[in-house]
């Protein structure tokens, strides 16, 4: 009897449904081949949803996404809607509600995408960024005082419990663990560094010279936590030097942790290396609970209903999805499939200027497959 996953389905704004619809039929496709059905509910929740009825999400929104197996997202964005509210009101509040503290983040070059990088090749660029999602200047803690005067003040503040920085460490070192298989060789790694015994490694990236006190927070844990893990080779880099290193060498590196607003912000870059939001997927992970899979693109809401709009990286964020529910083989074909769509067959990863329609795209991942 073939395994059955409960998928809440919510396809968003502007060209969400569109890439969702792929990705929907990607994941299909995989189910057929490798003996696995999806049960999907489909929630209208975005800023239509918001236009209509004055409200982000209802009431019970945690507990009906509770009752799946995993959330698949398409984008949220409406030009409508006053920037902050969706975002605030949506991708915050499901993320802090279904206590969603990892995000996971592959930087991946595929074959035939173009990188800004010169000479940059698939095997240079292909690393995790594992960024913290419940703590940090998210929260949302602070506020405003003496509003539009010239006195005004605005606090924003940071912080960090040493349980939250313990549990997205974990998270990252178990992932720096078991990354690397034949198929996976080992990154950043010198040859003496693999005659030690080391397997992988992991980078911290903070502001340990200025940001004393948090940052020092996440080096103090991530040292005591790099003693149960000796196999896993520890960096540490500053984050305005990791940005460099990110466009002048990133096959330096193999899985980076850091915090929720460092990580926002390296995460863009990195994508763009890679190949652009078209193909960037990205997952907000519970590991015990309930997770939600994306592309990391916005809306493109001047591309809604022209199906000139890239679907790899809602397609790639289903195999992530697949990938976390224990279906690894089929994300894996899925993954192969999209490497031999933008290396056999598309003309670029952009809008309009790929050579095929949005569907088409889809349904060469399908015969890929």
């Amino acid at each position: 009897m073939s395994k059955q996953y409960k998928i809440a389905v919510l396809p968003g704004d502007g060209t969400g449904p569109e890439v969702i619809a792929e990705a929907v039929k990607v994941l299909d496709a995989a189910g057929r081949k490798f003996g696995f059905t999806t049960e999907k509910k489909y929630y209208n929740w975005g800023g239509e949803h918001y236009l209509a009825t004055g409200e982000t999400l209802p009431a019970d929104a945690k507990e009906q996404l509770s009752a799946h197996d995993a959330v698949l997202l398409g984008a949220i964005g409406h030009p409508d809607v006053k920037p902050g509210i969706l975002e605030k009101g949506i991708l915050l509040k499901l993320r802090f509600d279904l206590d969603q503290y990892i995000n996971l983040r592959p930087v991946k070059l595929y074959p035939g995408v173009e990188t800004p990088l010169a000479n940059k090749k698939p095997e240079d660029i292909d690393y995790v960024v594992v960024r913290e999602n419940s703590g940090g200047v998210y929260t949302g803690m602070g506020g405003n005082v003496m509003i539009d005067t010239p006195e005004e003040i605005a606090c924003q503040n940071w912080v960090y419990s040493r349980y939250q920085v313990d549990r997205c460490l974990k998270f990252a070192f178990e992932l720096a663990k078991k990354r690397h298989s034949a198929e996976n060789p080992w990154r950043g790694l010198s040859e003496a560094d693999r005659k030690a015994g080391y397997t992988s490694q992991l980078t911290l990236v903070g502001k340990t010279n200025v940001l004393t006190y948090v940052c020092g927070l996440w080096e103090r844990a991530f040292n005591a936590m790099a003693k149960e893990y000796p196999m896993v080779k520890t960096a540490y880099c500053h984050v305005d030097a990791t940005t460099m290193w990110m466009v002048k060498n990133p096959e330096w590196f193999d899985v980076i942790v850091t915090e929720n607003l460092m990580g926002d912000i390296i995460t863009d870059l990195a994508a763009m290396t890679s190949g652009g939001m078209g193909v960037s997927a990205g997952a907000n992970l519970n590991p015990t609970g309930v997770s939600m899979f994306e592309p990391i693109g916005g809306s493109a809401p001047k591309y809604t209903g022209l199906g000139v709009i890239n679907p790899l990286a809602a397609i790639g964020a289903a195999a992530m999805m697949l990938d976390f529910l224990g279906e690894k083989e089929a994300a894996r074909a899925i993954e192969k499939s999209i490497a031999t769509v933008t290396g056999t067959k598309l003309k670029s990863m952009a809008a309009g200027k790929m050579g095929y329609s949005t569907s088409e795209v889809g349904d060469l991942v399908v015969a890929a497959l």
